[in-house]
């Protein structure tokens, strides 16, 4: 067996795989230097204003509220689409009452989710579609369903997700925050959603990397043995 051909022969193509890991390291790292942090999270694409809540407003009371929708846990004041709402959680719930009312406003009808987005988006684009989502895409795999997707007919593809419960604003994504997720992924080797199957690529990668250490250290050794002897 010709040893040092096939550890020769390791070492090249370990160094290989590692150069393409390296080159995709270089190219995701120059990508997330370039764009700024605010344009990736969309704050350009949407921006969320607190509307400052009118002092002659007549909202029901405290008991009233607590008569009409008993058990609740917390409630916030702020304002959805002009008019005072209060926002209650109910066995870890959230849910939007007419604060003038009590009547329950969720969920959400499409229209007033489409009205929602069309006050916040910064955007000159109409509307493409309106989805109502009951299992998350990957880019917002990690926010909770249902959820509503308005698609803007922009260059970006933008898309906002909101909440149908409280109308909130879930996600901004778009092309550049896509390719940033896509790019991310190789920058750090998440090259499956499953955790347990990334932590045993990572155990692989480190012992491949191992391996081409030792291989090399090998070599060089080897090299000067062969050059002393001769």
């Amino acid at each position: 067996m010709n040893l040092p051909f096939w550890v020769r022969r390791t070492h090249k193509w370990i160094g290989l795989i590692i150069g393409v890991q390296a080159l995709l390291w270089m190219v995701s790292g120059v990508y997330m230097t370039a764009i700024s942090l605010d344009v990736i999270h969309g704050d350009h694409l949407a921006h969320v204003i607190d509307e400052p809540l009118a002092r002659t407003s007549q909202r029901i009371d405290i008991d009233q509220l607590t008569k009409l929708h008993p058990g609740f846990e917390s409630l916030k004041l702020k304002k959805f689409l002009g008019k005072d709402v209060y926002e209650l959680k109910q066995a870890g719930k959230a849910k939007l009452i007419d604060a003038g009312t009590g009547a329950l406003l969720s969920p959400l009808p499409r229209e007033q989710i489409v009205a929602r987005a069309k006050d916040i988006y910064r955007g000159e684009a109409e509307i493409r579609e309106v989805t109502w989502i009951t299992q998350a895409p990957q880019e917002v795999a990690k926010r909770p369903v249902p959820m509503w997707a308005v698609r803007f007919d922009d260059r970006a593809n933008s898309t906002l997700y909101f909440s149908p419960d409280t109308g909130d604003l879930l996600a901004r994504r778009h092309d550049l925050w896509r390719w940033f997720d896509f790019l991310w992924m190789f920058h750090i080797m998440d090259y499956d959603t499953r955790d347990d199957v990334n932590n045993s690529l990572l155990r692989v990668a480190a012992g491949v990397g191992l391996l081409f250490a030792l291989s090399g250290a090998w070599l060089v050794f080897y090299s000067f043995r062969r050059r002393a002897q001769t």
